[in-house]
């Protein structure tokens, strides 16, 4: 409870002389009645600079249009302000980030373990899995696990990582070469198509395949007899 309650003071203390000092604490841009300077720089809501006004003509101007003056540059001396429909800006700023976030590649790294002596037909299971991923773009790490006496035969592993690297080189390039960690040897691939970039021309081709395909009339039933 002690020092909870110093942790609470401490962090009130540090509010209070951010305040003292003028600091904004909040990240949002001030607006309107918000604006607590007697004069800035202002600029129309067409983007032409107006110059250096008082704040109630400011004010007064954007209210006379039915729109907000938004601080723009509160480090500037006078600050900059220019008048806009601050719930479109706002609209249009966090549609631009949904935006970004979804044009975002994600690339995942996958990872598949195999024995230095692992069986044929466990090999091409894993060979196969290991190509579909790489096919959807994401890397995939192969991680070779020795027990016992195999440590003293690390050069199986090597050989078997570099044949498998070897039998997926259309669809992979070696981002990381076979190394040895402990009882691990590893080795990362990479994908040589962007994630994403497969789907895009199958979606294109579908829909110039749609336009392109004949449109069949059709025959009323007096025609037909």
């Amino acid at each position: 409870m002690l020092i909870c309650a110093a942790k609470f003071i401490c962090e009130s203390s540090k509010v209070f002389h951010q305040l003292a000092r003028g600091i904004v604490i909040s990240t949002e841009a001030r607006i309107n009645d918000r604006i607590r300077v007697p004069q800035v720089r202002l600029i129309n809501f067409d983007g032409e600079q107006v110059g250096v006004v008082e704040i109630d003509a400011a004010l007064r101007m954007a209210d006379e249009i039915g729109l907000d003056l938004v601080e723009i540059a509160p480090d500037a001396q006078p600050p900059v302000c220019k008048i806009m429909d601050f719930g479109k800006y706002k609209y249009e700023i966090a549609q631009k980030a949904r935006e970004a976030r979804a044009n975002q590649t994600h690339i995942v790294v996958k990872e598949m373990r195999l024995r230095p002596k692992i069986e044929p037909h466990d090999y091409e299971t894993k060979k196969s899995h290991i190509d579909r991923f790489l096919k959807g773009g994401d890397k995939v790490k192969v991680t070779i696990q020795f027990r016992g006496r195999e440590q003293a035969k690390p050069e199986i592993g090597y050989r078997l990582l570099m044949k498998l690297a070897e039998e997926l080189k259309e669809v992979c390039v070696v981002e990381f070469a076979p190394k040895q960690e402990g009882r691990n040897m590893s080795m990362v691939l990479g994908p040589t198509v962007k994630k994403g970039a497969i789907a895009k021309p199958a979606k294109k081709a579908a829909a110039v395949a749609a336009v392109a395909a004949p449109v069949t009339p059709e025959v009323s039933t007096e025609e037909q007899n």
